[in-house]
């Protein structure tokens, strides 16, 4: 559990990066709020790629320590890991939708010269 802590604190900090070099550059008015929109979502798919990927790997390793204490209960550990990475996986693909209506069909951009 000491890497996966490590990973997320790793993450955190990389999106704080991205995000203050964002707003160091959209306050200096060398880039416009469409960028910035653009960086968080980066930084918004990066989160949710990782988070979902460590959620699997667990769910996964957690499967197969199910499995291999009670090798008769393989099917049902089966069908409820299958379940649960399709509700892990619709989360990506959640912040996935998300992030292309801000970027392609952006709610701001009416309001919000380019």
């Amino acid at each position: 559990m000491k890497g996966v802590t490590e990973l997320k604190q790793t993450i955190v900090m990389l999106s704080a990066a991205s995000v203050s070099v964002a707003l160091g550059q959209v306050t200096a008015g060398s880039t416009s709020f469409f960028t910035l929109t653009d960086a968080m979502c980066l930084a918004a798919m990066a989160v949710a790629s990782v988070g979902c990927a460590l959620a699997q790997g667990h769910a996964l390793a957690r499967a197969v320590d199910g499995i291999a204490r009670q090798p008769e209960a393989a099917g049902k550990i089966q069908g409820v890991l299958l379940l649960g990475l399709g509700f892990i996986e619709s989360l990506a693909i959640y912040v996935l939708v998300i992030c292309l209506i801000i970027i392609f069909a952006n709610p701001a951009s009416s309001v919000i010269a380019h």
